[in-house]
This record gives C-alpha cells, structure tokens and sequence, in this order.
C-alpha cells in the first residue's frame, strides 16, 4: 500500500494540525538552557522545507530522524518570531518502498529538456575550433552530459536541488555570452567555455544518485575547482595539436571563478575574463539565495527576514509566497537563545 501525502510544506498555514509524511532534509540535537534535549529539524518534500521542533523524547528519537529518512509527522503548524515552524507531537518512520520517493525531492522547476538543449548550443556556438571541440567532447558524452543535468550545484547555498547545476551553469554561460557582446575585448570563447565548464566537478564532488546529498571522498578531499581543472586537462590530453595557452587559460578560469583564497580558490582571477566569471558566478548563487527567501516569506510584499549567517546580513526580501506550485524555502537555523549546547549531530547548513 503506498502512503499518501495530503499537504505540501509551502502550504502550510498557521494554526494547522498536520497529520503528513516529510523527508528528514536536516536535524540538530540542542539542549535548552536547563539542559534539555530537543530536536531542530528541516522537514522537506518536492515544494520546499518547514522548519520543526521536538521537544520530547529528543535522544531516544534522533536515530530515527536522520536526515533522508521518511516521517509521517504528528504537529501543529505555530508562528515563532515572524515564521512559520512546527510543533512536532510525534514521529513515526515509513519505509521508503511505501510512498512515491518524487514527491519529497526538490527538482528544478525549469524544464531540463530545454536547458541541455541551450547548453548543447551554446557549446556549439564557439568560435575557436579547440574550445568547440572541448566542449563537445564534454556534451556530447551521454554519461556525463546525463549526470550534469541532474547533479544539484551546492548541498546547501544555493540551486541545492536535482537540475540545479545545469540550471545555474546555463544561467551563468548565457549571463558571459551577454557581457561578451557588451565588452568587445573580452575573449568571448573563453570567458563562454569557462562559464559552461566551471562547475563540471560538481559531477564528481557530490554524491546525489540518494538523497541526502553528500561529498564523495574525492569532493571533499579535492573541492570541484581541483576536480573540474583534472576533468579539462584530461578531455585535452585526448585532443592533439590543443595548445597549451588555451588549456592554462581556460583552467585558471575554472580554478580562480570563486574569487578569494578564502572561498576555496587556489589562485586569484588574474584575466579579465576570469574576473567577469567570479562575478557572474556569485550574481546568480546569491539571486538564487535570495530567491528561495522571498519565496518562503510569510506574506507578500517587502518584509525583513532572520539573519542570514551565509550573507552576514538581514535581508529586505520581497515576498511572493506561494507564488508558485511548490516553491523551495532556506534552511532551518538553530535557535541562539534557546540552544546553548550543540553537540556532535550539529551540522553545517549550508
């Protein structure tokens, strides 16, 4: 018998008892300032997350709550300084085998048909007969061009979602073809070749065929900026006579595009469409960002919302809850006044 899902996170309301299944996305264990233990939780489904607390029973029911697996969640649905959250009674572990796994998937809600196909045509679109050939030799190859388009861009910040990397790199290789035809000096093969290919690691750097996503061995000991530079140079070691100018430019895009040491990069954008890739990159990370905020607001029109520890700021957000079908919301955060102990289980959210 397969479980049924009655509501979805981005229509909860205030005031509800919900009685629904949920996709554990994170969990933390905190202790109240007596020194009681309870859960935070970010409860997801294909609409987006709603962030949960229980409050009783918190050791004896963390295995069960473990990120990736499905609750059927007992709550009321309660307003905690300005945003929605629940009150969770009880929680009850269902087999996946007994539900429709799609419904708790967050998947871009652009058509992925349509993006690989204006992918493919922009890699086609080169000038520069090594570049083009690169990038075909990429695009072209079903394996990696199937796991591209379903690989997520980031495990937290931003186009966390199956679709998200294909959609973030489209976005960003359209943003480069743009400027290209704004600044006439720019090399636009290059600056376009490094914006289809500089998150190509992420295909190696996260682990996504299950859910939760996580890094693989190599992600996290190498990072998709060292992963993505081994991908070109090894499609270039198959290209005869591709010259070695093109191979070290392009790959400094690649390992320079997040801008600082301290975000990851080995080295500093050092040409000037290496500095044009930065910018473009971080523009549509943080839009996306933004984007998933105003679409969690609790009501529409301009409205501030929590600290945003990834931004360092308050943010002044237009709302458009609901705007769409299922839109996605931000991550849970811990509670600073009430959480005074965090143990092991804490997690990095994003």
């Amino acid at each position: 018998m397969v479980a049924e899902k009655k509501i979805f996170a981005n229509l909860i309301q205030e005031g509800q008892s919900i009685d629904d299944l949920f996709m554990v996305k994170e969990m933390i264990r905190a202790e109240t300032r007596s020194g009681k233990p309870y859960l935070i939780m970010s409860l997801m489904d294909r609409s987006g997350e709603v962030p949960g607390r229980l409050w009783e029973n918190a050791d004896a029911l963390m295995d069960m709550c473990e990120p990736g697996n499905l609750l059927q969640i007992t709550a009321q649905a309660q307003a905690y300084r300005g945003n929605l959250q629940l009150k969770i009674d009880s929680v009850r572990q269902v087999d996946k085998d007994e539900v429709d796994f799609t419904l708790f998937l967050q998947t871009t809600k652009k058509n992925i048909a349509d993006m690989a196909r204006d992918i493919y045509s922009l890699a086609s679109s080169a000038q520069n007969p090594f570049y083009k050939k690169l990038l075909l030799d990429f695009f072209d190859e079903k394996d990696f061009f199937n796991k591209f388009q379903r690989a997520p861009a980031a495990k937290y910040m931003h186009h966390a979602y199956l679709g998200g990397l294909l959609e973030h790199t489209l976005a960003v290789s359209q943003l480069a073809e743009m400027l290209a035809g704004f600044y006439p000096t720019l090399d636009r093969d290059l600056l376009l070749a490094g914006a289809l290919l500089h998150d190509i690691g992420k295909t190696k750097e996260f682990a996504f065929e299950t859910y939760p996503f996580d890094y693989t061995d190599k992600g996290r000991l190498m990072g998709h900026l060292v992963l993505g530079a081994e991908m070109i140079q090894e499609r270039i070691n198959t290209l005869p006579g591709f010259p070695e100018d093109l191979s070290t430019r392009l790959q400094h895009m690649v390992l320079s595009h997040h801008g600082r040491y301290e975000f990851g990069s080995p080295c500093l954008p050092m040409v000037s469409e290496a500095f044009v890739l930065n910018f473009l990159d971080d523009l549509d990370a943080k839009l996306n960002f933004v984007g998933r905020l105003e679409e969690q607001a609790p009501e529409p029109g301009y409205q501030w919302t929590d600290f945003q520890r990834t931004l360092e700021r308050f943010l002044f957000v237009n709302g458009r809850p609901h705007a769409e079908t299922e839109p996605p919301a931000a991550s849970v955060q811990q509670d600073s006044e009430e959480s005074t102990r965090p143990n092991s289980k804490q997690q990095q959210l994003f």
